[in-house]
């Protein structure tokens, strides 16, 4: 029997180290393919053809979504960063999604809003009622429209929606700040290949600790919390270069819905934003994908790696663990409602490359990780591991994740040195080597409890993330 007992725990050990040993692999594949884009772009100077976007009578016009609920933190960077655009043509529609705080008094002092007859452009259903229609009398193209919360991010984008005026429609969540040629930037691609392009992303980037003054990030600085620089590391590894190499292989499956640009009128034909999903920006995104492959329309979906929006990210374990248990929760509903894409070539590399990436490594990767992390536990408890086995299974694992962690880094720094001090330099490095002992692993079990809430088919609830807002610059003293 106890034979028996250490075959098993050692296949279990063996296959949960190949399998993590595989996914490093595929995401170090991914890094690489994403670096060489980025190097590519960064040796190209693109300024001359943003003057040309931006002086164009040709350049789509821009409607700038922004959902809020209880944003007052920071609603009037996020604004006042979104209506600096360097950009022609531009409107902005916030949605103040039943607002229990100061949200909508703030805008409505700082812009002198009253209240206007709506004219819709789209009648997308909504299942919040709209109490009222706003609009600035401070010469800014800003509306904002007032509706009771369902407690769905996608209900108030659809209002958005539904007001919008644009060809364009970029959705940003309302604690982020975008650069301010971020439009300009990730508009290109819809000018550069009108027919062609549906959808373009660009950079997420964790603001906690930056230095901000009037919607502007004038310092990017290392938040003190290690849950912040946990998800620096990580959206560097996933949110620039992961997705890079993702839009390369003509497989992009995500948009963050912090910043994302889409053609309005498709968003429309496909019926607007799912309402139930929790993963409304991918969901938009494969949904996009498969109705145009069903009627065999060219399309691309691309991502820029210049333009950057940043946003406020967890700084709570607490909130980090609600906020992905959403997303995996989310990540399953997309992929049972797109079922029938999975491994399909009719869908092209989304169909057969993406989809199964995603429920493989993404949906199925923290059961396979808490089952290894149990099996190893176990082990040692009954006196069967093996202490040269686990040091090869543990080191291998803990190499290559931060391999992968420090061409991250090495990428970020050599192309675009965000982090201009040394020491936060090394804390990221450092921070690449810890994520693997410990929060990698807290991770999965975030990740797999929404899984098990998706299994158990609970009632999808879109939480807002409490905000501290952003640091603002201490003002320069006039001698």
């Amino acid at each position: 029997m106890r034979e028996v007992l250490v075959d098993v725990l050692l296949t279990m050990s063996w296959a949960v180290l190949g399998y993590t040993l595989l996914l490093d692999s595929v995401m170090l594949a991914l890094v690489l393919t994403g670096a060489r884009r980025v190097r590519a772009s960064r040796r190209w100077d693109g300024s001359e053809g943003h003057e040309e976007i931006f002086a164009s009578p040709l350049t789509p016009g821009v409607s700038v979504l922004i959902p809020a609920h209880d944003e007052e933190a920071g609603i009037l960077d996020t604004l006042g960063a979104v209506l600096a655009q360097r950009y022609p043509v531009l409107e902005v529609v916030l949605v103040d999604d039943g607002s229990t705080d100061r949200t909508f008094d703030k805008v409505a002092e700082r812009f002198g809003l009253v209240q206007v007859t709506a004219r819709p452009t789209a009648s997308l259903p909504v299942d919040g009622e709209i109490l009222s229609v706003h609009r600035a009398t401070t010469g800014d193209p800003l509306t904002v429209v007032r509706k009771t919360s369902v407690g769905r991010r996608s209900d108030a984008l659809n209002a958005a929606l539904n007001v919008a005026r644009h060809p364009l429609v970029c959705m940003v969540d309302a604690d982020s700040l975008l650069e301010p040629e971020a439009l300009v930037q990730v508009a290109r691609p819809f000018v550069e290949d009108p027919a062609n392009v549906v959808a373009s992303g660009g950079v997420i980037r964790a603001a906690n600790g930056a230095r901000v003054a009037r919607g502007s990030v004038l310092e990017p600085r290392l938040s003190s919390r290690w849950v912040v620089r946990f998800q620096v590391v990580e959206y560097l590894r996933s949110f620039l270069l992961g997705r890079t190499g993702w839009a390369d292989a003509n497989a992009l499956l995500i948009i963050s819905g912090a910043f994302g640009l889409f053609r309005r009128d498709l968003v429309v034909e496909v019926g607007g934003l799912d309402a139930l999903s929790l993963a409304e920006d991918a969901e938009l995104v494969v949904t996009l994908q498969e109705h145009l492959r069903r009627q065999r329309r060219p399309h691309r979906v691309v991502f820029v790696p210049e333009p950057v929006c940043w946003t406020e990210v967890p700084e709570t374990l607490a909130v980090l663990g609600r906020q992905r248990r959403r997303w995996s929760h989310g990540l399953a509903q997309l992929l049972w409602k797109h079922r029938r894409m999975i491994g399909n070539p009719r869908f092209g590399p989304v169909g057969v490359l993406a989809l199964p990436f995603f429920l493989l490594f993404e949906l199925l990767g923290p059961v396979v990780e808490v089952v290894g992390l149990v099996s190893v536990v176990l082990a040692a408890f009954l006196g069967l591991l093996d202490t040269g086995t686990a040091l090869v299974m543990v080191g291998l694992a803990l190499g290559l994740g931060t391999l992968l962690s420090t061409a991250a880094v090495a990428v970020e720094e050599f192309s675009y040195a965000r982090y201009t001090r040394g020491r936060e330099v090394g804390v990221l490095l450092l921070t690449g080597l810890l994520e693997n002992l410990g929060y990698r692993q807290l991770h999965a079990w975030f990740r797999l409890r929404g899984l098990v809430a998706a299994l158990m088919r609970r009632t999808p609830v879109w939480t807002a993330m409490p905000r501290t807002g952003f640091t603002e610059a201490e003002p320069v003293g006039v001698a």
